[in-house]
């Protein structure tokens, strides 16, 4: 019976990262075996087990057979005579094919050492494309390197488009879409995760209504870059900037779908794309079971991102009317989500990277003079029902218009 460090923490290690997790590989041991030291399975599909002490995943060295569709038609065989070059084998990319034993050395079959110092992500053979859900993968793990220079392989890029011609991609469940979009957009450079989608066909099969943005153009006055797809990746890259939260960063994927409903013949405008890309969000979001709250976030900015640009054009009562609609007054934490998406879609244009968005301060001013204002004062002075309503309406319009004036 042999133990090995495996997978992700030899690979990190390697990398001089962080290793977040350990995975453990059992190599020579059974079911019963690792039960009678302790061990407590935990694998429904394979054996796979937690240490007594310290709760560290164990699995048993395994091969895999593919029988069925998608990423779980796989017959498993876990015995004592499993080689720890077989389990390497049936790994998704060379640089994850890799175990340390307890001496040290490190067991490398398929020159995952090599493609990490050429900063390759390579498949480690034709197996790969037994499991769609690595199209995924490695567009995440492309994005999560990118940093240090790694790009996928071209002959793995290739594979890849491959299994997205023969509709492998149409097995996923939403839940591991979500999954791998969301930890994606967690990285440094999702907009990697978004390029490698794009090259190899997988975003067009899976989102659509993304894919079609590239090659739509924008004003060239407003828009530099012109394309609306490069515009996306732009918004998404402030995104990264300025906050870590993942409804704001999938807001800057959303919040121009709308412009790929545009009719050719009104290119390079589009006007009244904000409510028109609103079913298209609701149908992203519905398709991948995106979380509510990063749904939210997504339709709002959607629909009032050009609001909050011509903020100082707004009439006060507009700005009441806007603030109404985004539910300020209960939901003051996804305001500031809304203020810092509409940034970001401000500054992700050519030549605009660095510029200033005073139209969010501006915004946090009126409404922070807005909730100074208490329906007490009204009750007091004798008003009831629809009469208070209109008071603080009325009060509230009256401040947003003296700090209007104050910025004038």
């Amino acid at each position: 019976m042999d133990t090995y460090l495996v997978g992700g923490a030899v690979r990190d290690q390697l990398l001089g990262r962080k290793i977040v997790e350990r995975d453990y590989l059992v190599v020579g041991a059974s079911v019963d075996k690792m039960l009678s030291l302790g061990f407590m399975q935990v694998g429904k599909d394979f054996p796979v087990f937690l240490h007594p002490e310290t709760k560290e995943e164990y699995a048993l060295a395994r091969t895999e057979r593919k029988q069925g569709k998608g990423y779980t038609g796989f017959v498993c065989y876990a015995q004592p005579d499993v080689t720890i070059e077989e389990d390497l084998r049936r790994r998704d990319l060379t640089v994850n094919a890799m175990a340390l034993d307890n001496s040290g050395k490190i067991i490398d079959p398929f020159n995952g050492q090599q493609d990490l110092k050429s900063k390759l992500l390579r498949h480690v053979s034709t197996a790969f494309s037994e499991d769609p859900l690595r199209v995924l993968r490695v567009a995440r793990f492309a994005a999560r390197y990118h940093y240090l220079g790694f790009t996928v392989a071209d002959e793995t890029i290739t594979l890849m488009q491959e299994m997205v011609v023969e509709g492998e991609l149409e097995n996923l469940t939403a839940d591991r879409v979500w999954k791998e979009f969301s930890r994606s957009l967690g990285e440094d450079n999702p907009e990697v995760f978004i390029e490698v989608l794009r090259k190899t066909g997988a975003l067009k099969a899976l989102w659509p209504d993304l894919d079609k943005l590239w090659g739509i153009p924008n004003p060239e006055a407003h828009h530099g870059e012109i394309d609306t797809g490069i515009h996306t990746l732009m918004v998404l890259q402030q995104a990264v900037k300025l906050s870590q939260d993942i409804g704001v960063r999938f807001a800057a994927l959303t919040h121009d779908l709308g412009k790929g409903l545009t009719p050719q013949s009104k290119w390079p405008t589009h006007h009244g794309h904000e409510k028109s890309g609103l079913p298209l969000v609701e149908n992203i979001c519905r398709k991948l079971k995106v979380p509510n709250q990063v749904k939210r976030i997504s339709l709002i900015v959607c629909e009032y991102h050009l609001h909050c640009h011509r903020a100082f054009e707004l009439r006060p009562d507009t700005i009441l009317a806007m603030f109404n609609k985004l539910d300020v007054w209960r939901k003051p934490d996804d305001f500031e989500l809304f203020l810092l998406s509409c940034e970001a879609d401000s500054s992700g244009r050519l030549g605009q990277e660095n510029s200033d968005y005073p139209q969010a301060n501006y915004l946090r001013e009126t409404f922070k003079a807005c909730k100074q204002i208490s329906p007490k004062q009204f009750v007091e002075q004798g008003l009831k029902g629809k009469d208070i309503k209109d008071a603080i309406d009325k009060a509230k319009v009256e401040a947003i218009t003296l700090v209007k004036k104050q910025k004038m």
